[in-house]
C-alpha cells in the first residue's frame, strides 16, 4: 500500500529540503496543493500506473494553513489509505531567526518582529504538531544531515512494518535531540577519545569499535537495552505507533555511541541505517 505523507511544520524549519530528499528516493511530491485538493490527488498517484515509493504533500505558506482543515484532511486520507501520516518540522525559534535573518526572506506570518511572527505561527500550528505522527528538530543539523535523516527514516518505505523504528547518535556536548522517544546514555565506558591512536577515528572504525565493544560494562549494557527493546518495541507497535526514534549519546558523539548503535542495529536486525548527529564534529 502506498505511503501517503502530509509534511508540514514551522516555516524555515526544512519543508523544501525533505521535498527534495523525497524525489530522489521516488516519492511523487506536491508543493503547496490547496488541502481540498490533497484526498483527490492522493488517489490519483496512488492508482496510477507508476510505482511510486510514496507520495507527499508538503504543506506549507502556514500563514494561511488552518489546522482543523490539515487534521481532516489526514482523518480522510486514512479512509482510504492506511498509510497517511504527518511529518511536522520544527527548529527552536532563535535557530529559525537566524535562518530568516540569514536569507532576508519575508515570514509567512506579518507581525511586528520576526520574533513575534515565529511566535505566532509556533501557536497557530501547535495543534498540528501535537497531532503529528513524527516529529523532526531541524535545530541542530545542516541540511545534508536533515537529507541523511529523511533517507534512512523513508528508505524502501513499500517494506516497512506499521513502526519505523530509527537510532540516532548524538553528543551531550552538542545537547540532547529534542525529536527522539527513548534516550540512552553511554557516557560511563572509557572513552576512546583519550587514545592517542583512536582519537582522530570513530565509532565506524574497527579499532574504536572493538575498543567499545571488548569491555564487559558494554556487554552488559547490550544486553539490557537491546532485552528491552526486544519487547518494548512490538508494545509500541500494538499502541499504534508509527514511529520511534531511539538516541544514544555519548560526551562528543564520535565514538562510543556511535559504535554502540551500530551494535544495537545489528542486533535488532534493524534494516535502516543509523543518523549519526554529531559524527563529523
Amino acid at each position: 500500500m502506498t505511503e501517503v505523507l502530509l509534511v508540514t511544520g514551522m516555516s524555515g524549519a526544512g519543508r523544501s529540503t525533505v521535498s527534495a530528499a523525497l524525489e530522489d528516493l521516488g516519492w511523487f511530491v506536491i508543493d503547496n496543493l490547496p488541502l481540498e485538493l490533497v484526498v483527490r490527488v492522493g488517489e490519483l498517484a496512488s492508482a496510477g500506473s507508476h510505482d511510486y515509493a510514496g507520495v507527499a504533500f508538503i504543506v506549507g505558506r502556514s500563514g494561511g494553513v488552518v489546522p482543523d482543515d490539515v487534521l481532516a484532511v489526514k482523518k480522510e486520507l486514512q479512509l482510504r489509505h492506511e498509510k497517511a501520516k504527518i511529518l511536522f518540522l520544527d527548529a527552536p525559534d532563535d535557530v529559525l531567526i537566524r535562518r530568516f535573518e540569514g536569507n532576508r526572506r519575508r515570514h509567512p506570518f506579518a507581525e511586528a518582529t520576526l520574533a513575534d511572527s515565529i511566535a505566532g505561527e509556533r501557536a497557530a500550528l501547535s495543534t498540528i504538531m501535537d497531532a503529528a505522527d513524527l516529529v523532526i528538530d531541524t535545530g541542530s543539523i545542516n541540511t545534508n544531515q536533515l537529507r541523511r535523516r529523511i533517507v534512512e527514516t523513508f528508505t524502501d518505505a513499500s517494506t516497512m512494518e506499521s513502526l519505523r523504528v530509527s537510532l540516532v547518535t548524538f553528543g551531550y556536548t552538542y545537547g540532547i535531540p529534542r525529536d527522539v522517544d527513548l534516550v540512552f546514555d553511554c557516557r560511563f565506558l572509557p572513552n576512546p577519545h583519550w587514545i592517542d591512536e583512536l582519537r582522530p577515528l570513530t565509532g565506524l572504525d574497527e579499532p574504536v569499535a572493538r575498543y567499545v565493544l571488548d569491555q564487559e560494562p558494554a556487554q552488559h549494557f547490550l544486553k539490557d537495552v537491546v532485552s528491552l527493546l526486544e519487547w518494548q518495541i512490538p508494545a509500541f507497535a500494538k499502541e499504534g505507533k508509527s514511529y520511534l526514534s531511539i538516541a544514544i549519546g555519548c560526551t562528543g558523539g564520535r565514538h562510543r555511541s556511535v559504535a554502540i548503535a551500530e551494535e544495537i542495529r545489528a542486533r535488532l536486525n534493524l534494516d535502516n541505517a543509523v543518523f549519526h548527529r554529531d559524527i563529523a564534529r
